[in-house]
């Protein structure tokens, strides 16, 4: 049987763009030092797990609107572990929803422009707060990066060339 998410190149585009999230989000996310969770860089700045926490609600809202029901959580921080587990949990469910047969209810214009952009600019704060706790990610020419659809889980691929 094929995969019925293979017929329309905007869906592939966008489950190509989930497991970039999954890719540079797992990077942002991985190895952070203890107490990262609840760094403050400065007044008015949410703490990294705050902004995790974010993350999360934003893939479980696209989720929901692409299947109709349009639910926006508010969510309190977990420990940064379970965060961690919640982010790739929810990439996860969206992705297979996504490689499903199941109709979309929303626009994939609207689904990406919206939950998974503010993601992805999310992962960028997380990362530059890692710098600024003195913890930095490493660059990566991400252009090269093995980044699949459906890979979206905590395992991914090692960089290939990191400066």
């Amino acid at each position: 049987m094929s995969n019925p998410s293979n017929s329309d190149p905007k869906r592939e585009l966008l489950r190509h763009t989930l497991a970039t999230l999954a890719y540079r989000g797992g990077k942002a996310i991985r190895n952070a030092p203890e107490g990262f969770a609840v760094f403050h860089a400065d007044e008015g700045v949410r703490a990294p797990g705050q902004i995790l926490a974010h993350i999360g609600d934003l893939l479980d809202w696209a989720l929901s609107m692409a299947n109709g029901k349009r639910e926006w959580h508010d969510s309190k921080p977990l420990a940064w572990e379970k965060e961690v587990e919640r982010f790739f949990a929810a990439l996860k469910k969206f992705d297979d929803f996504l490689a499903s047969s199941e109709p979309l209810q929303a626009p994939m214009e609207r689904l990406f422009q919206g939950p998974i952009a503010d993601a992805l600019t999310h992962v960028g704060q997380i990362a530059m707060l890692r710098r600024m706790a003195a913890e930095p990610v490493k660059s990566e020419n991400y252009f090269a990066a093995e980044i699949s659809v459906g890979h979206v889980g905590a395992e991914q691929t090692p960089p290939k060339k990191e400066f």
